[in-house]
């Protein structure tokens, strides 16, 4: 399998929304950057490098950081620890021939250096470690998936089927633990690795027989887009569930993501949204990511913008959210450091759901028709239909 999902520098997105039972909720947003220096590099293969942290953060199994590069520009790696297993902060990066990033951070970044990262952000995380997992992923796509697989063995009951495809035995990032894995859980981890200069392109009807046993379970897919979408495909054929099958997907970064966002009281009114309005907690859904529906222009909140009840971090914060203004300015001009990553509606980091009221979102690159009608939103592209909204991150 070609590594395609390596030749352009990226941001995780996933394309279904899931909570996950986590050691503690993660900060995020720019009120939360912070610096960190590398205690160790690993080079796992000739083109991936594994990067220690010595920051002490909380994350979920599957979630990544944000790290400026020096052009200024922000690149997303996922974090290939367990938070379960007392791993430490570690990001293992797949150098991109031309890739700004990676190549510095495989090149140039060493013991010592000082990275400037936001907190912990993504949702490719399990609801719960106790159920049994099927695990795909391709080259570096392995990255979230080991934390995943780790984090099951080591803090849950479940089983977890893992079918990790490459180009070639030299390609394969993490062998050695992997392998580790399989021999400290020969009852609960099963273990196949796909090369292609053995066995050709990992197509649908080729990974059937592989995924076919565990097309019951919940399955989450990383890696080049192909692979995911024969990955999907067979297990869909073999009888899997549309709402069990979680993709990571990838987008790049073009804001700034590390400058605070433009307070909601000066900020200036958002273009027209074009989703239609979605009440909860049954929404009319919104355009799907990737759709081509066009839908009726909302009726927008009054001109005085609505007042917000968020339920986030235990607490319930009332903010004003003035009409135009996207949900999560609104609250980070409020002091409430809620999640985010992109800014763009180009990953969720930033989800949210919909318990009462109406809101509409300006693009929506990521949630998918189910999702919406389950009432979830993206904070970054949120703007206010009514008067009064009550939303929750949490679980």
């Amino acid at each position: 399998m070609s590594d395609t999902a390596d030749t352009q520098e990226r941001t995780p997105a996933r394309a279904a929304e899931v909570r996950s039972a986590a050691p503690a909720s993660a900060p995020g947003g720019a009120s939360g950057r912070l610096l960190v220096r590398v205690t160790e590099r690993i080079q796992e293969t000739p083109e991936a490098v594994s990067l220690v942290l010595d920051a002490e953060l909380p994350y979920r199994p599957g979630q990544f950081l944000t790290l400026r590069i020096p052009d200024g520009a922000a690149r997303c790696y996922s974090l290939a620890g367990s938070p379960h297993a007392g791993d430490p902060l570690r990001i293992t990066v797949k150098r991109v021939p031309g890739g700004r990033g990676s190549g510095w951070l495989c090149q140039d970044v060493g013991v010592g250096d000082e990275l400037e990262i936001l907190p912990p952000a993504g949702t490719f995380t399990p609801p719960d470690l106790d159920r049994d997992l099927l695990l795909v992923a391709g080259g570096s796509g392995i990255t979230p998936v080991l934390s995943i697989a780790g984090s099951a063995l080591a803090a849950g009951r479940g089983h977890v089927a893992l079918v990790y495809a490459n180009r070639d035995p030299d390609s394969v990032i993490f062998r050695d633990e992997l392998w580790g894995l399989a021999e400290e859980h020969p009852g609960r981890f099963t273990l196949v690795h796909w090369l292609e200069t053995l066995q050709g392109l990992p197509t649908a009807p080729r990974l059937g027989p592989l995924v076919a046993p565990y097309a019951s379970r919940e399955t989450y897919l990383c890696g080049p887009a192909p692979l995911m979408d024969a990955a999907e495909a067979a297990v869909r054929s073999a009888g899997g569930r549309g709402r069990a099958i979680h993709r990571e997907r990838y987008f790049s970064l073009s804001a700034d993501v590390f400058t605070q966002p433009t307070p909601a009281a000066t900020r200036a009114p958002a273009p027209t949204p074009t989703a239609t309005r979605a009440p909860a907690p049954t929404p009319a859904p919104a355009p799907a990511a990737g759709s081509a529906d066009q839908a009726p222009a909302p009726t927008p909140a009054s001109a005085g913008g609505a007042t917000a009840e968020v339920e986030f971090d235990g607490a319930v914060h009332t903010v004003d959210w003035p009409a135009g203004t996207p949900l999560l300015d609104a609250l980070l001009a409020a002091g409430v450091p809620a999640p985010y990553s992109c800014r763009e509606g180009a990953c969720s980091a930033c989800c949210c759901r919909v318990l009462e009221g109406e809101v509409t979102m300006v693009r929506n690159e990521v949630l998918d028709r189910e999702d919406l009608a389950d009432g979830y939103v993206l904070a970054c592209q949120a703007l206010p239909l009514g008067d009064r909204v009550r939303l929750t991150y949490e679980g």
